[in-house]
């Protein structure tokens, strides 16, 4: 009997995006500080998830405020957990560059899950913050090998990442008005 009844089945399938994607698909781009995290039921009480608040230091894109607060599948509840695999998790007092998207009536959601979060460190020798791709970051759309340690995923410093959104912001805005 119990094999003859059908089992709703669940993945999570993830395309790594290049970061012009990101940029372009992003509807908000915000650079801050993690400053709460609440976890709460979704309405039907199927998930739970986690709402982040950034204290945002500079939109890249979009501006809603001076705060802002987005959702993130996964978080617990009590003795009830729920995982998403590829979901990132944040911490209070961390910084971050986030890629958001608007959802109809809804909190902004990250872009692409983890690959739409980019984190932010002072680096050790320059005493300068320093922003780190993510681990699955597409450089183009031919297939390619993830490389621990590779040189093009070194951090860069925050100011040249701004400039970098920007360059490519600007870009599509020209793209548009032609």
């Amino acid at each position: 009997l119990l094999c003859a009844m059908p089992v709703a089945l669940r993945a999570t399938v993830i395309v790594p995006a290049e970061f012009r994607e990101i940029v372009n698909g992003a509807d908000i781009i915000a650079y801050g500080r993690v400053v709460e995290t609440t976890v709460e039921w979704s309405d039907d009480r199927k998930r739970v998830d986690t709402l982040v608040t950034l204290q945002v230091g500079t939109y890249l894109k979009g501006g809603p405020g001076e705060t802002l607060v987005f959702r993130v599948p996964g978080g617990q509840v009590g003795r009830f957990r729920n995982v998403m695999v590829g979901a990132p998790q944040f911490a209070v007092g961390e910084e971050t560059v986030v890629f958001l998207n608007i959802s109809d009536g809804g909190h902004p959601f990250v872009f692409g899950l983890n690959q739409g979060v980019f984190r932010v460190r002072i680096d050790d020798q320059t005493k300068r913050r320093v922003v780190t791709p993510p681990v699955l970051a597409a450089r183009s759309s031919a297939p390619e090998v993830v490389v621990r340690g590779a040189v093009d995923r070194r951090p860069v410093p925050l100011e040249t990442f701004g400039a970098q959104v920007q360059t490519v912001v600007a870009e599509s805005a020209a793209r548009v008005a032609r």
